[in-house]
């Protein structure tokens, strides 16, 4: 739930200070790359917190190698991907890659929730309300790529 709030929160904030004069968030677009940026600096810290960290790791689907490699390489993405949407020229292109990542990390998501595992201590999203959540994440990154 902390990355769908981070990105709703961290938009209308930023769009709010748009409307009361900060010409650089006087529109969404600038403000959802804002909330964006939040939610990924958000979710890539967790991958380099111990507890989260080995969670993350058991998260992968077995099939995969180098599942403590491929958390660190999937958090150092997510923190330049929110770095990249806080720099207009770069913006669209983090954005997408953003985009394009999470659609990657998905069946990770699918794993966990099938196998009933826990994300910092409390059981991951139920699938069903996963997909809405990585489907709404996904949109707003291609919004903010476009």
């Amino acid at each position: 739930m902390a990355p769908l709030i981070a990105l709703v929160a961290g938009t209308v904030l930023l769009r709010l200070l748009g409307l009361s004069g900060v010409d650089a968030l006087d529109a969404w677009q600038p403000a959802l790359r804002g909330g964006l940026a939040l939610m990924f600096v958000t979710t890539g810290v967790v991958h380099f917190i111990p507890s989260w960290r080995r969670d993350m790791i058991a998260m992968v689907p077995s099939r995969l190698p180098r599942p403590d490699l491929l958390v660190t390489v999937t958090g150092v993405l997510e923190l330049a991907g929110a770095a990249g949407l806080l720099v207009p020229r770069t913006a669209p292109l983090a954005a997408a890659g953003l985009a394009l990542l999470m659609a990657a990390m998905f069946p990770a998501n699918v794993s966990a929730a099938r196998r009933g595992l826990s994300l910092g201590g409390k059981p991951v999203t139920p699938l069903p309300q996963r997909t809405v959540l990585q489907v709404l994440f996904i949109a707003a990154a291609v919004a903010a790529a476009v």
